[in-house]
Parts: C-alpha cells; structure tokens; sequence
C-alpha cells in the first residue's frame, strides 16, 4: 500500500526490495527478482535455465509475441511445435 501512496515509480528502490524479501519469506525462495513485465520475466527465466545463442527452443505457435522475443533476445531460436 505504501508504494502505491508514494510519488515513487520505478522498477527498483526500497518497495520492489521489500517486496521481493516478502515473497521469499512467503515461498521460502532463497533468491526473488521482482521484474516490470512478462517478457523481461520470460528473458529472467530462459537466461537462469542456461538458453544460450543458437539453442532452439521449443513453445507453441499459439502464444504472446513476448514469448518468441524472449528466445530471440537470448539469441536463440522459436521451435513451434503444436
């Protein structure tokens, strides 16, 4: 509630710090990162699974834009399979 009161907009600072400490707790997750939108937790997550430039992998061809961004920002390439 805090963060929505205050005049301070960001994807950083102390309410995401907060935020993130609280989401640990509650999962008992030993690291949480707190991102501004679906593709950059996408990106997070196909980066943290070791994704590297010139892998293929595999999603749907039904799916967001960001899904398929999310690859191609790792270098990597969509494999639509159905």
């Amino acid at each position: 509630v805090d963060a929505l009161k205050s005049t301070f907009v960001s994807s950083v600072g102390q309410h995401v710090n907060e935020f993130e400490r609280k989401i640990a707790e509650f999962t008992g997750a030993h690291y949480v990162v707190a991102t501004n939108n679906g593709t950059a937790a996408l990106h997070t997550a196909l980066c943290l699974a070791g994704v590297q430039c010139g892998d293929e992998v595999i999603t749907q061809p039904l799916t967001f834009v960001a899904t398929c961004n999310a690859i191609r920002y790792c270098g990597a390439e969509p494999l639509f399979i159905d």
